[in-house]
């Protein structure tokens, strides 16, 4: 009888400890849902059902207005939880984010103001790890990268291409996107310091220098360049991985471009805000810092196959992973999707 129980104890035991080492998974969707998906038929259902299959258990959203004299995060809250999901958030304006876990803090990081932008954070726990969990919306004036094709950055219209560097990184610098990125660096310094996973998703309104690369500066209208962007740059300099060149560093063959996206749900006019000027870049992100135990096992990007192109919908070739919607698509980019898994 003595055996037997010490046996059952040791087996006990052991199950506790491979249980405690097991992987725990979770997933993030960056999601910019274009004015709410107000612009397209269907569009808020729309994005509520992308939320669902999805699975994410955090959810960064972009361009939250708060229309209709009602706050977005808990009209999308109502709505997912009559789908029979239950989500939690916190008032928030330009930027948004839903947690599958109750939030304990709330932190305004980067005040929206004058429209030029914002940065939110949350902190939770699963089990008892805590996450700081940052949504961002950045500046989205002074877009250096239509400069380059040949259009202003600011009022979209036609002018000749600039094609010197510094002239395109002094162009860039004019907006406050790098401001907001120091913002949100300095304060994930505390969330690291307190042992925190530490998650940035967000519509950063400016391509990547992981992108406009020597391998890419004769493709997509890039007019020769490669060009060291600040916000992926600084995000780098501090350390911190881009999750979609994390698991695809070929920017030739997984361009991983999010907007604009084709969104055949309404008018091609109605899709396109400067016809001439759209092209494709990589402006959505999942950004992480590393943690002891976490890993990132897969990214793919939710959204229509298709893109715009100088005003014009086109099929892409590229090998980007891609998650294609049931019915209708609510919004102009591509989400991403990324699922990490920690000890």
């Amino acid at each position: 009888m003595k055996n037997a129980i010490q046996f059952y104890f040791v087996l006990l035991l052991t199950t506790c400890l491979f249980s405690c080492r097991q992987a725990k998974t979770f997933k993030v969707m960056q999601f910019n849902i274009w004015q709410e998906g107000t612009v397209v038929p269907g569009g808020f259902d729309a994005i509520a059902d992308e939320i669902v299959r999805s699975g994410a258990d955090f959810v960064t959203l972009s361009e939250v207005r708060n229309y209709h004299n009602t706050r977005f995060c808990d009209r999308i809250i109502e709505a997912l939880k009559k789908r029979g999901q239950v989500y939690y958030s916190f008032y928030s304006y330009d930027s948004g984010l839903l947690s599958r876990y109750p939030i304990s803090d709330s932190v305004t990081v980067y005040p929206e103001k004058d429209d030029r932008g914002s940065i939110y954070k949350m902190i939770t726990k699963i089990g008892n790890q805590e996450f700081a969990v940052y949504t961002a919306h950045l500046d989205y004036r002074n877009c250096a990268y239509y400069d380059v094709r040949g259009y202003n950055g600011n009022t979209w219209e036609k002018q000749t291409p600039v094609t010197d560097l510094d002239s395109v990184l002094f162009l860039n610098r004019r907006s406050v996107r790098d401001d907001a990125i120091a913002c949100f660096i300095q304060e994930a310094q505390k969330d690291k310091a307190a042992g925190r996973i530490v998650i940035l998703g967000g519509d950063f309104n400016e391509p990547s220098h992981l992108d406009w690369t020597e391998a890419t500066k004769d493709m997509r209208d890039h007019q020769g360049l490669v060009v060291p962007w600040d916000v992926s740059t600084l995000l780098q300099k501090a350390g911190y991985k881009d999750t979609y060149r994390e698991l695809y560093p070929d920017p030739v063959t997984h361009p991983g471009m999010t907007c604009p996206a084709d969104c055949r749900n309404i008018a091609l006019e109605k899709l396109v805000w400067s016809p001439e000027a759209d092209d494709r870049d990589r402006i959505d992100f999942i950004i992480y810092a590393p943690f002891n135990g976490l890993a990132l096992t897969d990214v793919t990007l939710v959204g229509p196959k298709g893109d715009i192109l100088r005003g014009e919908r086109i099929s892409e070739n590229t090998a980007d992973p891609i998650i294609e919607p049931l019915a209708t698509w609510p919004t102009d980019h591509k989400a991403v999707l990324a699922t990490f898994s920690f000890k």
